[in-house]
């Protein structure tokens, strides 16, 4: 990270040097996690220059009221401000979707990355070609979520996971 502003720093529950000159994979739940989505969005970025989704993050210092090590959804959205090399430089934008609210229910990292893609209405099937698994595998996984949240219908996860 080249640079942040205020709101991010409160965001992640970190002081500007704890955040600046670092790379992009601190606030991730795990490398395992950074380097999944780093794959997925590759060929997005190199392709259309931009690339936005739902992910978990998480809190780093406990600063600003944050709890250290807290998950919490947030949206990205990114630019790159070369097309030509994408992952030169950009611009990268975080929104915290869970308004300070810890997740309650602690998910395996298919189980967020098929819960973000809920989130963004897509079908089993699109989910399952998004994440290289059969769409059986998607819905194994989307029951689970459901079951973990108490919910009977995709509206009310993505609801729920939201407002976690």
């Amino acid at each position: 990270m080249v640079d942040c502003n205020a709101r991010l720093c409160e965001m992640f529950g970190a002081p500007r040097e704890a955040l600046v000159g670092q790379s992009f994979r601190v606030p991730y739940p795990s490398v395992t996690e950074f380097e999944r989505i780093g794959k997925r969005m590759e060929p997005i970025l190199n392709a259309s220059g931009r690339y936005a989704d739902n992910r978990m993050m998480k809190r780093l210092d406990g600063v600003y009221g944050a709890l250290r090590g807290e998950t919490f959804w947030c949206h990205v959205t990114g630019r790159a401000l070369n097309r030509a090399a994408p992952h030169e430089s950009g611009i990268w934008t975080f929104e915290d979707l869970g308004s300070r609210r810890s997740v309650t229910a602690e998910l395996t990292p298919r189980e967020r990355e098929v819960a973000a893609h809920v989130m963004q209405g897509l079908t089993s099937k699109q989910i399952g070609k998004a994440l290289g698994i059969s769409h059986r595998t998607v819905e194994l996984h989307r029951a689970r979520l459901m079951r973990r949240y108490s919910t009977s219908t995709t509206a009310e996860l993505v609801q729920r996971l939201i407002a976690t």
